[in-house]
């Protein structure tokens, strides 16, 4: 079972690392760059074999036993200890440097780049997952996941990898040097190795766990806080400040305990593999010490100095596996979405323009995962620019129906046509081109009044055409009163306007659309008698040559509908004009009869005209 778990982690970092392969010309600068800093590690610790030589004699020189120098360069061959020792430091010094801003600059260049790639990705499968995929994860942990996990994703495929090319090349350049010195000392350091090896194995895989709970953690904490912004009206007029203070709080506390879970686990892995190392040094001391034989002090205090230095490289080379466990724990979670299957699109049919004729035979629906059908058999034609309601109880299927129409959810038994061609034989973009749609939840962009009205496929409308629109929803009345016009912001979501103002701007957005298929779910359901007046009137100027499918609650704003279909629990069980369903006396009448009993202003309104 750990076998293939790693054996999956290594196909997840595979895949991660894929991502670094547009960028891999800056990718080779800076692993040169680390390559250039790991070489001067074991320079610098030789360089003191020369310093403490140079103690006892500071005049001897540097490059005294090589003959090629003595004949092509004797200026050279004849530096004092005294001279050479400082300019190498300053060499070695510079040299590093170079190395270190190509590895550290280019690096972050490569990490960036896959940040923003990751995150583009991410946002853009966004836009091609089903409807389904929104209504079974909540939108805190997508947030998190474009905005938190990403991060840890970077980390696991640059900053690691940095580490591994910048650490592992000084292991192994000081390893090298360190056997040219002595290669028996050495090999007793070698022995070490698998201890190593084997608590950096058990802990990654503690790691790994320990980040997963940490990711879904702070999911929770993005979708506290959204909930809470979004609904900030709901929370402060029921008085639920302390109950999200207390949500906020178990999730915050929870992502602080996995958190410091993690942190104790590196607390007590470090210091372990240090005592572990430090041990073997201390051998190794013993050992220099015991058998010194005839090499010089400025010999032993480089091998000891260049030993000396294995020990925090090792380390950052084995704490680098959490690093890489946090990231395959991001990127397992950003795979999982990026393999989501986007919409289905397997239409080929592509219209211009369409009459609106919209025919719906044997329509049967059940939400993916359950048995239970939500429409059954539902049968009806609505000829271009004719208007049909669906009225009926709440849950008995009439918003599900009109999801189907655009194709925000597949449906599989039965068929709706429009102009004779099937929903699911149009390519998406064009199928959703013909159908307008206006629903009682508005969503308004943080922009121009004139940008959320020409909206989408509609923007770089002329203001003429946006004015138009406006006008013919009753909108214009409001926005030119507005302090900038058609150019003032409306706040996140319309803050900034009433239920009406908003509800008035969607209508505007749908005329603007001028879609020869316009869908109104509870449209007006949520407007007091003023706004619902205007609204009305902007509605019968949008259902103007139309063919329109309205979802009401309130029975006066359909009675001039051409056709009315009554449902209950997924069926159509009355159909007709107002005037037939009312002489059936039936459900419909019932219906009627109790909302004017409840003194509904506009039914009261509209009997006394």
């Amino acid at each position: 079972m750990a076998n293939s778990n790693q054996q999956s982690s290594m196909k997840v970092y595979l895949r991660l690392l894929r991502y670094v392969v547009p960028y891999w010309g800056l990718f080779t600068i800076s692993l040169l760059g680390f390559l250039i800093f790991a070489s001067t590690q074991p320079m610098l610790g030789y360089i003191l074999k020369y310093f403490v030589d140079g103690l006892s004699n500071p005049d001897a020189s540097l490059f005294a036993g090589v003959p090629w120098l003595l004949e092509h360069a004797p200026w050279l061959a004849h530096l004092k200890l005294l001279q050479a020792v400082p300019l190498l430091i300053v060499l070695i010094a510079l040299w590093q440097g170079i190395g270190s801003f190509l590895g550290n600059y280019y690096l972050a260049k490569v990490s960036m780049g896959l940040v923003q790639d990751l995150r583009v990705a991410l946002f853009n499968n966004l836009l091609t997952l089903p409807n389904r995929y929104f209504d079974n994860h909540n939108s805190g942990h997508l947030i998190s996941r474009i905005t938190y996990n990403v991060t840890m994703v970077t980390g696991a495929a640059t900053d690691a990898i940095k580490v591994v090319v910048r650490e592992g090349m000084t292991v192994v350049f000081l390893f090298a040097t360190l056997l040219w010195m002595n290669w028996r000392l050495t090999l007793v350091m070698v022995a070490i190795l698998p201890v190593i090896g084997l608590m950096v194995t058990s802990t990654s895989k503690k790691f790994r766990k320990q980040s997963k709970k940490i990711q879904t953690s702070m999911g929770d904490v993005t979708h506290v806080t959204s909930e809470s912004i979004q609904g900030y009206r709901v929370v402060r007029s029921f008085g639920g400040e302390d109950y999200e203070k207390q949500r906020f709080l178990e999730a915050s506390e929870e992502n602080k305990n996995k958190q410091l879970k993690m942190v104790r686990t590196g607390a007590v892995y470090t210091p372990s593999l240090q005592l572990v190392i430090y041990s073997a040094m201390a051998v190794l001391m013993f050992l220099v010490l015991w058998l010194r034989g005839d090499s010089s002090a400025g010999d032993l205090v480089a091998y000891i100095t260049l030993a000396g230095l294995l020990p925090k490289p090792i380390r950052q080379l084995s704490e680098v596996s959490s690093t890489i466990q946090k990231g395959v724990a991001g990127a397992e979670s950003i795979f999982e979405q990026l393999d989501e299957t986007p919409e289905v699109d397997r239409g080929t049919q592509e219209r211009e323009r369409i009459s609106g004729r919209l025919e719906v035979r044997d329509l049967s629906f059940s939400y993916p995962g359950s048995e239970k059908p939500v429409l059954e058999n539902i049968s009806f034609v609505a000829e271009p620019g004719q208007m049909v309601a669906l009225v009926g109880r709440s849950g008995s299927g009439k918003s599900t129906l009109a999801n189907l129409i655009p194709r925000f959810y597949h449906h599989e038994q039965g068929q709706i046509l429009l102009d004779g061609v099937d929903v699911e034989d149009y390519r998406l973009r064009n199928l959703r081109r013909h159908i307008a749609l206006v629903t009682q939840h508005v969503t308004l962009f943080n922009d121009t009044v004139r940008n959320n009205i020409a909206y989408g496929d509609l923007a770089g409308a002329p203001l003429e055409a946006v004015q138009q629109a406006a006008t013919d929803a009753y909108a214009a009345e409001f926005i030119e009163k507005m302090p900038q016009g058609y150019d003032t912001l409306v706040g996140e979501n319309g803050v900034l306007l009433s239920g009406g103002q908003r509800q008035r701007l969607a209508i505007a957005r749908a005329l603007l659309k001028d879609a020869p298929v316009l869908i109104l779910d509870e449209a007006t359901s949520a407007l007091d008698t003023e706004s619902e007046r205007h609204i009305q009137a902007a509605l019968d100027q949008v259902m103007q040559g139309r063919t329109t499918l309205v979802i009401a609650h309130r029975l006066t704003t359909i009675e001039k509908a051409d056709l009315i279909l009554v449902m209950d629990q997924g069926q159509i069980v009355e159909r007709g004009n107002h005037a037939e369903l009312l002489a059936q006396n039936g459900y419909y009448a019932r219906l009627h009869a109790k909302q004017f009993e409840e003194g509904d202003e506009s039914v009261v309104a509209e009997q006394n005209v």
